[in-house]
C-alpha cells in the first residue's frame, strides 16, 4: 500500500499556533523562508519601569499557575518572567544603593 506524502496532510494545531499572536507581547519578524520564528522573550524589558515590569511579571505568574498555556508558550512565558524578575531586582538594587548613599 502506498503511503501519502506529508504535504497532503491537513494543517495541525501546531501550524495554526505558529501564526497566532505572541502572548508575551514580544515582537517577531516573519522569516522569508516560511520557517517558524521564536520571539525574543526579553525584548523591551530594559525599557520598562519597575511598576510595569512587576505588573507584567505578576500576570505571567498567574497565567503559568493557571496551567492553561502549552509547553512552548509556558517556556516563553517563563523566560520572559525570568527577564522581568532580573530587571525588577536591578531596579530594587539601585534604589537600595541610592538610599545608602552609595
Amino acid at each position: 500500500m502506498a503511503r501519502s506524502s506529508d504535504s497532503t496532510l491537513p494543517a495541525t494545531a501546531d501550524s495554526a499556533a505558529d501564526s497566532a499572536p505572541d502572548p508575551t507581547g514580544a515582537s517577531t519578524t516573519p522569516d522569508p523562508t516560511g520557517a517558524s520564528t521564536t520571539p525574543d522573550p526579553t525584548a523591551g524589558v530594559a525599557d520598562l519601569s519597575y511598576e510595569k515590569a512587576r505588573d507584567e511579571l505578576v500576570a505571567i505568574v498567574s497565567r503559568l499557575e493557571s496551567g492553561q498555556p502549552g509547553l512552548e508558550e509556558s517556556m516563553t512565558l517563563w523566560q520572559r518572567g525570568e527577564a522581568l524578575a532580573a530587571h525588577c531586582g536591578r531596579w530594587l538594587d539601585a534604589a537600595e544603593a541610592t538610599l545608602r548613599g552609595d
